[in-house]
């Protein structure tokens, strides 16, 4: 089976693994959660959740929005525990709390570190699939989040997200190969807005086309003008965007656009951060396979190292 594959059909096992062998931790409140990527993306979600934590790019809050004195603690997120920026921001902060993969990397040997949770995802040599879960499962679980219902959820329909990301890799493949297409969007709205960016970082990166991750009302808000020729995936959850959604889905569709949705009804809005961003990732397989792409990583590597 093919490498990338594999790693997407053991987001389950990985799961299991972060559950039943993470002790119990909290996560402090209040307090910047610095990442890039992925990283980013999962405390994003726990933003619109109504978390008090303040997600920023670890880049950005370095070079930009740091103050002139040491914050008194902060939440260092980054998977491979190496991205330049994230350890960099490691000096901005009298004590640190980091979240990783890798319990040996340089961001887990800080001298300032006060906790580490590890994300016990195991070796990823592609786009962000079971890091990603598991960085979502360890917010949960640091703010007191049960997420048991949802997590049987998604091991029980693994298959099902598996076809749906297959059918939608058939639909985008034939449409860019049948015409031009001037765009090609994914959306979502609240927490399901990382969704929507995790979902066009890991298509663009193994697929090679330009997927825009985009909230739904921002896409509303000028960018719906494109809507002609283009290919959107709308990010759906019965929360309080939910018929705005609908409602875009038909306009964006008489005006030309091929809209797709991507939704998981049997969860909660909060919850569906963890369903709705599986089916994308075997997408980005199946679409990566149609179109003959064999790497993934070609003008840089999975770690940026900023040098």
């Amino acid at each position: 089976m093919n490498t990338m594959l594999s790693e997407i059909k053991s987001i389950p096992e990985k799961i299991q693994a972060f559950l039943e062998n993470t002790p119990g931790y909290s996560l402090p409140l209040g307090v910047p959660y610095l990442g890039m990527g992925s990283s980013y993306f999962a405390p994003l979600a726990f933003k619109y959740m109504g978390i008090d934590l303040v997600p920023e790019l670890a880049s950005e809050f370095y070079n930009y929005m740091q103050g002139r004195n040491k914050c008194p603690q902060g939440v260092l997120l980054s998977q491979s525990g190496k991205s330049s920026e994230v350890v960099w921001c490691a000096s901005l902060f009298d004590q640190c709390t980091v979240i990783s993969n890798d319990i040996d990397s340089p961001l887990c040997k800080l001298p300032n570190l006060s906790q580490t949770i590890q994300l016990m995802a195991g070796e990823e040599k592609y786009s962000s699939s079971k890091t990603y879960i598991n960085t979502l499962l360890a917010l949960f679980k640091g703010f007191r989040i049960d997420v048991g219902q949802v997590v049987q959820l998604l091991q029980e329909k693994i298959t099902e997200y598996e076809n749906q990301g297959r059918l939608l890799a058939d639909l985008v493949f034939d449409l860019v190969h049948k015409k031009t297409i001037k765009g090609l969007y994914i959306t979502g709205s609240g927490p399901n807005i990382a969704t929507a960016l995790q979902a066009s970082l890991i298509l663009s990166e193994s697929t090679k086309l330009s997927f825009n991750g985009i909230p739904m009302a921002q896409y509303d808000h000028g960018p719906k003008e494109t809507a002609m020729d283009s290919i959107v995936i709308q990010i759906v959850a019965r929360g309080k965007s939910y018929e705005r959604t609908k409602k875009l889905s038909a306009m964006i569709e008489n005006a030309g656009a091929h809209v797709f949705t991507v939704e998981e009804p049997e969860a909660a809005e909060n919850d569906s951060v963890l369903t709705n961003i599986i089916p994308f990732n075997f997408m980005a397989y199946y679409l990566s396979a149609r179109l003959k792409i064999d790497e993934t990583f070609i003008v840089g590597t999975k770690v940026t190292e900023v040098k």
